[in-house]
């Protein structure tokens, strides 16, 4: 639904919105560089994290955001809550840090570390980390951790952490190198309107199928390193 199908006050309020987001870019910015240098700045986690991205979300980008919201909200008969005085705390991802790593055993690591990490800088986290899954057979060792896990049925898989320091927000997200290529590709093609094209959605089920099946793979070729280097120590 475009702003113009809104009521104008919601849509009057929500280019404020995005006006009072522009002028205060530049702090979301040197926020997430921030988050991200005290996440890599760490001995535990950097030999973790194979690379990283960092961002300041598109003022395009939050306008598209904010009317999705107001749409559902109209859709549904509630009232649009988003507001000037509540902006940066309702919307968690105004800043974002991308953290890439290779395997998914990683993740039992690097998740301790990182709330670690978080606690001694004081970053309070806004909601339990969560993380959104489609391949049901992971969901065991991801609820081991103390993560929330969410099934996505878009195929979308990340593990999300939203922290904020005074009134700035950040969401990290942690993934794997095939987890990331699915996630690029969805994001060119979906974002920040889903393709109304039957065929590239088919062929980015088919991918997820192939991103999932790579990180297996990926895994399992680390499981056989491990095993093969204990066999060496006993055998030693």
């Amino acid at each position: 639904m475009p702003a113009s199908a809104l009521p104008k006050v919601t849509a009057d309020e929500i280019e404020r919105m995005v006006s009072l987001y522009s002028g205060r870019r530049v702090e979301f910015g040197n926020f997430a560089k921030r988050v991200e240098s005290d996440l890599l700045d760490n001995a535990e986690l950097r030999p973790l994290i194979h690379s990283s991205k960092k961002r300041e979300k598109d003022p395009a980008h939050l306008r598209d955001k904010l009317i999705r919201k107001a749409t559902e909200a109209k859709e549904r008969g509630k009232r649009f809550t988003i507001t000037q005085t509540n902006l940066f705390k309702r919307v968690g991802d105004l800043a974002g840090v991308r953290l890439l790593h290779i395997h998914t055993d990683q993740l039992a690591a690097i998740h301790p570390i990182m709330l670690k990490i978080l606690a001694f800088y004081e970053y309070k986290l806004r909601e339990r980390p969560l993380v959104y899954i489609w391949d049901l057979e992971r969901k065991a060792f991801l609820a081991e951790l103390g993560l929330n896990v969410k099934i996505r049925p878009t195929m979308y898989t990340s593990v999300h952490y939203v922290v904020e320091w005074a009134d700035f927000g950040c969401e990290i997200q942690v993934r794997t190198l095939a987890e990331e290529l699915w996630g690029e590709v969805s994001h060119t093609i979906n974002y920040p309107h889903e393709t109304d094209s039957i065929a590239c959605t088919q062929q980015l089920a088919v991918l997820a199928r192939v991103a999932s099946g790579c990180t297996r793979l990926v895994d399992s070729i680390f499981a056989s390193m491990g095993e093969h280097k204990a066999r060496q120590e006993d055998a030693g």
